[in-house]
């Protein structure tokens, strides 16, 4: 987390909190470092594999960075320890607070759709961290991606701290600072570049593969009866359908065409199904009904697969969600199914 992790939860050099200055006198406030141990970035590893996601997390509090003081700005965040790290490795040379919300592990955007980081949880942590008596300003820097969950003027109505909205990206903190709480086009504009999209693909990648694991569970116990077994060939298939689903869709994404994850992921599914159905010959007359199938039901799962990516992209909305679903979900079901009777047709008769 930091220079160390007391049993607390509390992030600290040297071992301990750090006394640090407040309106009120000397108030114990943890103080973290801004640099990343190996044990951070093996961490952030680990939870961008989906191990430990749920349990990623940083004690919500207030924490201090550099020597903070009764007028240094104060940073509101999630206590979600990716979205923590990001933030704090950003504020190198910087004297400010961290406010930390409970958003129960959740990063900033996706917490405050749900709720989590939110007017209420931010009025309450003001509260229990004493933060009146500890800055003399009324004012907190909330991420722009968190302004869908707090609400500006019923937290100065009950807190008497006004809210400034901060950049999109943690990197331009420091220049919004300097600029005296300004923010450029640039710093309000939400990207989802290249990078961004890759390193969110293992997350995906990972779920698909345990699931994965099942359905090898089952083909195993299907090939004790087939006439015509799932071999090397049929993995190669599936295996290429998941990565078109869970790795080429969300990298290529803006590229692809059509608008709905769902159909981004067939379309890329089914042209490496009918490129993998061309090179073992499935689409020969002995293997025909295999190769069918294998074209309903492949390139619906890379459809489901994109589709999960909906919720970690600013590509759509809540709403464009619902009603893409609405048409997608019965589609892939219906091809799966029909796909699914061919090949086993083919494998047992």
């Amino acid at each position: 987390m930091s220079d160390c992790c007391c049993n607390s939860g509390c992030c600290c050099t040297g071992g301990e909190p750090r006394p640090s200055a407040s309106a009120a006198g000397s108030v114990s406030v943890p103080v973290i470092s801004t640099s990343l141990s190996v044990k951070d970035i093996l961490g952030t590893w680990k939870v961008r594999w989906g191990i430990g996601r749920d349990s990623y997390t940083v004690k919500p509090g207030l924490y201090a960075v550099g020597k903070p003081d009764t007028a240094s700005p104060v940073l509101v965040s999630a206590n979600y320890k990716l979205s923590f790290d990001i933030l704090r490795k950003n504020l190198t040379a910087l004297d400010c607070w961290l406010l930390i919300l409970d958003t129960k592990g959740i990063n900033v955007w996706c917490a405050a759709g749900k709720g989590t980081f939110g007017t209420d949880e931010l009025v309450s942590r003001i509260d229990v961290t004493g933060l009146t008596d500890i800055v003399e300003h009324r004012q907190v820097i909330i991420p722009q991606l968190g302004a869908t969950g707090v609400s500006a003027h019923e937290t100065v109505k009950r807190t008497g701290f006004t809210v400034v909205f901060g950049p999109v990206r943690a990197n331009d903190i420091k220049e919004f600072i300097a600029a005296d709480y300004k923010a450029t086009k640039e710093m309000r504009t939400v990207k989802f570049t290249f990078w961004d999209r890759l390193i969110l693909t293992p997350m995906e990648l990972a779920e698909a593969v345990k699931t994965s694991m099942v359905v090898f569970g089952v083909l195993f116990l299907l090939n004790l009866f087939a006439r015509r077994p799932f071999g090397l060939m049929d993995f190669i298939a599936y295996s290429a359908a998941v990565l078109a689903g869970t790795v080429l869709t969300p990298v290529l994404l803006p590229f692809i065409p059509g608008r709905a994850f769902s159909f981004k992921g067939w379309l890329l599914g089914a042209i490496s199904t009918a490129f993998a159905a061309y090179t073992f010959g499935w689409f020969t007359p002995p293997f025909l009904l295999l190769g069918i199938g294998y074209m309903l039901v492949l390139p619906a799962l890379s459809a489901f697969l994109a589709m999960n990516f909906t919720g970690a992209t600013t590509y759509t909305s809540f709403s464009g969600v619902i009603k893409e679903m609405k048409i997608a979900v019965p589609a892939i079901i219906l091809f799966t199914a029909a796909g699914v009777v061919l090949v086993l047709i083919k494998t047992f008769i």
